[in-house]
């Protein structure tokens, strides 16, 4: 049974996983490839991640987040034999593809999931919203409230609308300067 194309060759396949799993399942399978000598098939096993900063206890805190939560991918020969390799490893659910052909990802799909990973600024998680009424914690609007006008995850900023002598002000403050009333 044919588990490629014919003639496609090395490239990056799509693996599913048990959520949670995808570290584990790339230790298992970068361990099979040397015990089962298929470093001639598979090459690379990577849980595709980019760095995040969360708040935590008002502290900004850098994090490796996820891109594709329950997926990993493998650069590989598919073969019989590699296709089993991998099919079978612990908490792995089966390729992505159709049937049991697995389906490459593009070279243009692996290029924009590389530059998310290889992220030089990291980017903020913030589960802020525009029209979340917040408290300004700290600052010259301490003990002000106000409501989100604009956020930008970039720069880790948020625009908020504080009512200052009777007139809406939009200021500019840090995601840690605020908290959701």
């Amino acid at each position: 049974m044919a588990k490629q194309a014919k003639g496609t060759g090395r490239n990056w396949y799509v693996v599913h996983t048990y959520s949670g799993y995808e570290d584990a399942v790339r230790e298992a399978l970068i361990q099979r490839i040397e015990t089962m000598n298929m470093q001639d098939t598979i090459f690379d096993v990577v849980v595709p991640k980019e760095t995040q900063i969360v708040i935590k206890n008002n502290q900004p805190k850098t994090e490796k987040k996820r891109l594709f939560p329950g997926y990993v991918l493998v650069d590989m020969i598919v073969d019989d034999e590699s296709w089993y390799v991998v099919r079978n490893t612990p908490n792995v659910t089966g390729f992505v593809g159709s049937g049991t052909i697995p389906v490459p990802v593009s070279a243009e799909e692996f290029k924009v999931i590389r530059r998310h990973m290889g992220q030089q600024d990291p980017k903020f998680k913030i589960d802020f919203a525009k029209g979340d009424n917040v408290a300004v914690l700290d600052g010259p609007f301490a003990n002000y409230e106000g409501l989100i006008d604009m956020v930008d995850e970039e720069k880790g900023k948020i625009k908020v609308l504080i009512t200052i002598f009777g007139r809406e002000t939009p200021v500019e403050l840090d995601f840690t300067q605020v908290k959701k009333k």
